[in-house]
């Protein structure tokens, strides 16, 4: 590979590092932050029989719950349950959120409501293994006191750094939707398992140029969709 391919790849896969990180030192400086829902998506979300924006919420968000969820300690299961009550919650209290712009954001509230169905899950656990074990008043003492504080283990900290890492992740899913297979598969070889050019040429039967081609035009597109996931913050 030629000092400028490499130079190239390299400057594309910082480009995507910073898309990833997307000034991490300035985010408690944003008022919505990253990825928040956009205003119209809320409004559409009301609509319980519009399947096809419900799948588009749950693609979007159920990873960076799920993961959140089981940073702060809980296990596969019980991260799962706490997509399926966040999403839950979410739809029957939607409406609230649009009306009452006291709650903020979409993102600080979406936070809130994982937070404490995080916090439902310990509990839950804390009840099963307890159960028979103690008196109704010690168990809700000792409850209390082996719930996880996530004041402390940093749960603010925890979604911030998960919320930016589901950005970056969104827009590639998003963009892979939108452009050919053959593309992304090119753009997926030499930037993220950074193949040199030449192999990804040689495997995919495709020529150097074309690779370059596929990295420029997807990297593009997912700059762009970040750009549109971030644009969408403040409302």
């Amino acid at each position: 590979m030629t000092n400028g391919s490499s130079r190239g790849r390299l400057t594309v896969a910082t480009d995507l590092a910073r898309v990833n990180v997307l000034s991490y030192n300035t985010i408690h400086m944003k008022t919505a932050g990253l990825l928040a829902t956009r205003r119209s998506l809320v409004d559409r979300l009301a609509n319980w029989d519009d399947q096809r924006r419900w799948q588009e919420f749950f693609d979007t968000y159920w990873k960076l719950i799920y993961s959140a969820a089981q940073k702060s300690g809980l296990t596969d299961t019980e991260a799962q349950e706490v997509v399926q009550e966040t999403v839950i919650t979410v739809a029957k209290k939607i409406d609230k959120l649009r009306y009452d712009p006291a709650l903020g954001s979409f993102k600080g509230w979406l936070l809130q409501i994982t937070r404490w169905r995080i916090a439902d899950q310990f509990r839950k656990r804390d009840s099963m293994q307890t159960q028979g074990e103690r008196s109704d008043d010690d168990r809700k003492t000792a409850t209390i006191e082996r719930l996880p504080d996530l004041n402390v283990v940093d749960f603010d900290v925890l979604w911030e750094r998960e919320w930016q890492e589901n950005l970056f992740h969104a827009a590639i899913a998003r963009v892979k939707k939108k452009v050919d297979p053959k593309q992304f598969q090119i753009f997926d070889c030499y930037v993220r398992k950074e193949w040199p050019a030449q192999k990804v040429a040689a495997q995919l039967r495709v020529s150097v140029g074309q690779v370059y081609l596929a990295r420029h035009r997807v990297s593009a597109l997912i700059k762009k969709e970040v750009k549109t996931l971030e644009r969408y913050a403040a409302t």
